[in-house]
């Protein structure tokens, strides 16, 4: 009976995702690819479309990491980074950013493989990364030719310059700074004056308190000229609705299709979003 449920419920998302392409329109911000557009009202049926279609809890988690190694080994931009993890803070109540997901391997690899495609530059532009942890994204992003400040709390920042001065050696296009910062909280000027052209951010969207100074600072901390770049592991669609709910009353919010991700970084369980201000 489950297996005809789901069936069913997958012919009917199927039916209302090639519906949706009608709204699919050519760049977003400074996005340059293809991007289906979430309706302003349709928060709930966008939850339907991706568990319906996707269907994140069939599908493996932590393809492309190993939460339980203390080094994680990722190719990127021409050189093999090496990110430290801090698996033993893994279990610990209110840690977050010891370990890598997949949703951050994914959107680093998004960007390297939107810089070949053309559909993104980064070069020279101001990066903003939210919940940096391990640093991947931002040393990506770097690599890459962006001027990047990855961000986290306090406890998260001696792990994330571990990484960032590991990987961001000899000859890198962009550059790499470090800073504190709680969502909530009021901004450090360098954060968005000017604001930032890029705010990238992975696996940030866990809890509904989360939500809330979460989507406080990005308001902060945007322009109407800045695009943000999200990635999400699909783990709990209530929590995804709430934001998406928050969000669409102050953003344009749209969907990249893994057809444009990265070929061998593609994954069931992660979605991209792209979000500009209204």
């Amino acid at each position: 009976m489950l297996d005809e449920f789901s069936e069913n419920g997958a012919v009917k998302a199927e039916e209302e995702f090639e519906e949706s392409k009608m709204e699919e329109v050519e760049g977003l911000g400074l996005y340059k690819g293809n991007v289906r557009i979430v309706g302003s009202e349709e928060a709930a049926e966008e939850i339907m479309l991706l568990w319906g279609i996707q269907q994140p809890i069939l599908s493996k988690h932590n393809v492309f990491v190993h939460q339980s190694s203390l080094q994680l080994h990722i190719d990127a931009c021409g050189r093999c980074l090496s990110i430290l993890q801090s698996p033993s803070s893994l279990g610990t109540p209110g840690v977050t950013g010891a370990v890598m997901w997949d949703s951050g391997v994914v959107l680093g690899k998004f960007l390297e493989h939107a810089m070949e495609s053309e559909t993104i530059l980064l070069q020279g532009k101001k990066v903003v990364e939210l919940g940096s942890g391990c640093g991947l994204v931002g040393c990506i992003a770097a690599l890459l030719g962006a001027d990047v400040v990855l961000t986290d709390l306090p406890d998260r920042l001696r792990l994330l310059k571990k990484n960032v001065e590991a990987n961001l050696y000899g000859n890198v296009r962009g550059s790499a700074t470090v800073k504190e910062l709680t969502w909530g909280d009021n901004l450090d000027p360098d954060l968005n004056s000017p604001s930032p052209d890029f705010v990238l951010g992975s696996d940030v969207i866990y809890s509904e308190e989360a939500v809330i100074d979460l989507l406080a600072t990005l308001l902060d901390l945007c322009g109407t000229q800045t695009t943000i770049i999200l990635a999400g592991e699909l783990r709990n669609d209530a929590i995804l609705e709430y934001f998406l709910e928050a969000a669409l009353k102050e953003f344009v919010v749209g969907c990249i299709d893994q057809e444009q991700w990265h070929p061998d970084y593609c994954s069931l369980r992660v979605v991209i979003y792209i979000l500009v201000k209204k």
